[in-house]
């Protein structure tokens, strides 16, 4: 094996080492805001708020992507052609998911701003605060209502204790709308999970380029091994022909 392929092979090793660390940190960051997220009980059963979904996401991520970097590191260790090709197709389809995903969030900002206050206001029309669903929402984000706290005063309702952070008597104490407060929640989590994104995808991109240069270095030189060894079997079986009686 030339110098350049055990350059190429280690490089793709450590740059692996490196990826795996990123991925546990991806991990490790959906986890911590998994646990800022308190858990809400809607009919006895214990679950996630919407807000919920962006650790999940995260965490399923990184899963993915210390999967992969764990491929790579052993495709560049024993050399297998079809393991690091196969970490090449991964990087690459998991490159184009990221990079689709980044795009849409770009593209349709508003959108999914306006997505994530729907998920609200079907709440809030399901439940109506009469303690159901969203009751458990208002726990977890620290809010009050569909807008505000006068969706409940028009309803003629009493403030739930969720509305506010003490007494509710005092109006100090009483928490804005949910609908904004999940929005602007989902778009500071998104905005910071964008940057992890294009740190990722720029980090997978070197990674795929050199586990191509790598397959097509360890491809290269066996074949020329190969021809080496036919050459010098072909030369034995000639010099074994001239040396019959």
């Amino acid at each position: 094996m030339d110098i350049g392929t055990s350059l190429v092979k280690y490089i793709l090793f450590i740059f692996n080492i490196i990826v795996s660390v990123i991925g546990i940190s991806v991990i490790v960051y959906g986890v911590i805001i998994m646990k800022s997220i308190e858990l809400i009980k809607v009919n006895g059963e214990v679950g996630f708020p919407p807000s919920g979904l962006l650790p999940i996401v995260l965490i399923f991520m990184g899963s993915i992507v210390l999967f992969i970097s764990f491929l790579g590191c052993c495709g560049a260790i024993s050399e297998s052609i079809c393991m690091t090709m196969s970490y090449a197709v991964f990087m690459l389809i998991l490159l184009t998911l990221q990079l689709t995903l980044i795009v849409l969030r770009f593209t349709n900002k508003d959108n999914f701003d306006l997505a994530m206050g729907d998920v609200i206001e079907k709440a809030w029309e399901v439940d109506r605060g009469r303690g159901g669903v969203f009751d458990p929402i208002q726990k977890s984000l620290h809010c009050c209502g569909h807008y505000s706290a006068a969706d409940y005063l028009m309803s003629a309702q009493t403030l739930p204790e969720s509305c506010c952070d003490g007494a509710c008597m005092n109006p100090l104490n009483i928490f804005g709308g949910c609908r904004a407060k999940f929005v602007d929640t989902m778009s500071v989590n998104t905005d910071r999970t964008k940057y992890v994104v294009i740190g990722l995808i720029g980090v997978e991109f070197i990674g795929f380029i050199f586990a191509c240069c790598l397959a097509k270095n360890v491809r290269n030189n066996r074949a020329k091994s190969w021809a080496e060894n036919e050459a010098e079997s072909g030369s034995e079986s000639g010099t074994e022909l001239r040396n019959l009686p």
